[in-house]
């Protein structure tokens, strides 16, 4: 969005004068009034990189430093410096400026500050011996929260003055630029674009509770590592004592004891990540996962893993030092996985003396709370054992094909590894596909609320994450993926899983169902309903399947490679085929997603329709093509495939 200009000028004054300072009186009302949205507004434009516990303590530390200075501030400035008792006398050509107005821009401004400055500069209030953190949301809040992370400081201030605060795109634009913003309309930009992206709307979901500093959630710090530091301090209190007795008898202390490095100053030393870091981020992926397995602490073991993988990957010897995530012993084998940021890898040790080894290294960049949800451990006789991410707490593997059937519970270990778990999709019988199996989680709601979702073996280091759009509602917006895990979901999932194992060892991330239109059969003879199936992979391509599933059956349309459609970038979808009714008379199906308004035959069948299906006679299987009419005058051509036969 671009904010109009007049005479080629920005809506923006040249220069911003530095804003008057209110009264005393007028600061600390407008600060009890408004405390809330304006600690909500500093906590919106704060870095994540701060953790959701200090995030929390900045905000509120920020608005209140505000007013702190406000009472040392010269009257008819914003700078620091001694301050009459009492404020000079309003006149008609200086009226007292919106109390308000200047308080949110002081809040606004010290949110923009670097991340360092923030933690450092500010006396944050104390919470000894307690974290606090906002209510978890669901998955729209999640996904809003993880892309407010990605964008800049900047776009984040301008999407909570315009959506929280209400302020008009010059208003926001001006204040920017008065705190030191140094390209204040590209911030608006950018703000316009993350909310056009959001659904449903962004101010909607940052008005919730899950973006309100003001009420927060009370957990304990490590217990365990707080018993360890206070026996480490005391310790240290004792040997320094200890140290000073000798000193004042005329005895030197000894020296301290140096560290031993064990390592070749050339290998690769895994880092390992505290064990609360997946509760205290926004970033819920692998980066998240801390070291676990009963040989998390064999160094020798770690080692010749992070060797293998220096010398196996070409980038490795330049690159920052992986992350351990697993070190154990599963089915007799020597398991370890690391993550180096952009890949997983996992390294296997098996048989007795010098051991045979294996190297396994997938793309992994860019997951999320479902993606980096479970890794594979090992697969053996058509079983697999996973890891599962710390933030679930509930696991348990279900048939697809059998969506009435309840999930059965999966036994988890402590460190996270699951029982083996029988893979249903390899197994076929003389009726072709008899099951797959998927894995289905919840997640903890320290991270996010009533979240469960599924994810299925496809052959990778990764389980791929299943989801399922409906069809749309008459008149309403189009619908984002939901989790599968409802009846509606698992029922429209049991039509498509068989088409799953088609797509094992091909690197897929998630597969989305689409259901995007809903046929009446001619000749009475039930519905059809029309699902494009997208498979997006760790490299980013896209697989397209189209299917019209016809009662009875769900037969292929076609298939599309390398393309966009069927995604966000590609919601306009129109497919169509032969199909022949049970009297055995042959007919041209076609239909579009929500926004076709016409379709268009020509070739072996030439036919014409408003609205989003087509159904007409043909007595021929010859070729034709398809034209889709869009709104504004535009059109997109069709795909077009085989036969569909009727269900008889």
């Amino acid at each position: 969005m671009r904010i109009p200009q007049t005479n080629g000028a920005p809506d923006r004054p040249a220069s911003i004068p530095a804003p008057r300072s209110p009264s005393r009186d007028a600061a600390e009302a407008a600060l009890v009034e408004h405390y809330p949205a304006l600690v909500r507004l500093a906590h919106l434009i704060l870095s994540p990189a701060l953790g959701r516990h200090r995030r929390v303590l900045a905000a509120h530390a920020l608005v209140q430093r505000g007013l702190a200075r406000s009472r040392g501030a010269r009257a008819g400035t914003d700078s620091g410096g001694a301050a009459p008792a009492v404020p000079p006398p309003r006149t008609a050509e200086a009226p007292e400026p919106s109390a308000h107005d200047w308080l949110r821009a002081r809040v606004v401004r010290g949110a923009l500050r670097p991340p360092l400055t923030v933690s450092t500069g500010v006396a944050l209030p104390k919470a000894l011996g307690l974290r606090v953190f906002p209510r978890a949301g669901g998955t729209d809040e999640l996904a809003l929260d993880r892309a407010l992370a990605a964008a800049e400081p900047a776009t984040r201030a301008a999407l909570a003055l315009t959506a929280l605060e209400g302020l008009a795109p010059s208003s926001v634009i001006a204040l920017l630029h008065a705190v030191g913003v140094a390209a204040p309309e590209q911030a608006m930009d950018s703000a316009a674009r993350l909310r056009a992206n959001c659904a449903p709307d962004a101010a909607e979901l940052l008005r919730g509770p899950e973006f309100d500093p003001c009420t927060v959630h009370l957990r304990p710090t490590d217990l365990l590592g707080r018993r360890r530091r206070v026996r480490l301090a005391a310790l240290t209190g004792v040997l320094g004592l200890l140290a000073g007795t000798a000193v004042a008898l005329g005895r030197e202390p000894a020296p301290p004891p140096q560290p031993v490095v064990s390592a070749a100053p050339e290998d690769v030393v895994p880092v390992r990540v505290p064990a609360e870091r997946w509760a205290d981020t926004s970033r819920v992926d692998f980066t998240a996962w801390p070291a676990r397995g009963e040989r998390a602490t064999d160094a020798d073991l770690v080692r010749r893993a992070s060797a293998a993988w220096k010398g196996d990957s070409p980038g490795a010897a330049v690159s920052e030092p992986p992350s351990l995530l697993y070190a154990g012993v599963v089915d007799g084998r020597n398991v370890v996985l690391l993550h180096t940021g952009r890949t997983l890898v996992r390294y296997t040790e098996s048989g007795a003396g010098l051991p045979r080894t294996s190297l396994v290294e997938t793309r992994a960049d860019d997951s999320d709370v479902t993606t980096a949800a479970a890794v594979v451990l090992a697969r053996a006789g058509g079983r697999t054992r996973y890891l599962l991410a710390p933030w679930i707490t509930e696991a348990g593997v279900r048939d697809l094909r059998k969506p009435g059937a309840a999930a059965r519970s999966l036994r988890i270990t402590a460190d996270g590894a699951t029982e083996p778990v029988t893979d249903t999709g390899s197994r076929s019988g003389p009726g072709g596909c008899t099951g797959v199996t998927a894995l289905q989680l919840r997640s903890s709601t320290r991270i996010v609320e009533d979240h469960a979702f599924l994810l299925v073996d496809l052959g990778g280091l990764s389980p791929t994450h299943l989801t399922w759009t409906p069809l749309p509602s008459p008149g309403s917006p189009a619908r984002r993926p939901h989790e599968a895990t409802g009846p509606l979901g698992l029922a429209a999932w049991s039509h498509s899983a068989c088409s799953l194992p088609l797509l094992r060892d091909s690197g897929v991330r998630s597969v989305n169902r689409w259901e995007f239109a809903a046929q009446t059969l001619p000749e009475h003879a039930g519905r059809a309903l029309w699902i494009c199936s997208r498979a997006d992979t760790w490299e980013g391509t896209g697989r397209v399947d189209v299917t019209v599933e016809v009662p009875g059956r769900a037969v292929p349309v076609t298939t599309v490679r390398a393309t966009a459609a069927c995604g966000r970038f590609g919601q306009d979808v129109l497919a169509g085929t032969y199909w022949s009714a049970p009297t055995g008379r042959r007919y041209l199906l076609a239909a579009g997603s929500r926004r076709v308004l016409g379709i268009g035959a020509e070739g072996a069948v030439k036919a014409g329709v408003r609205g989003q299906v087509l159904a007409v006679g043909a007595d021929t299987s010859e070729p034709f093509r398809l034209t889709g009419h869009l709104p504004g005058g535009s059109s997109m051509p069709g795909w077009t495939a085989r036969s569909v036969e009727g269900s008889g």
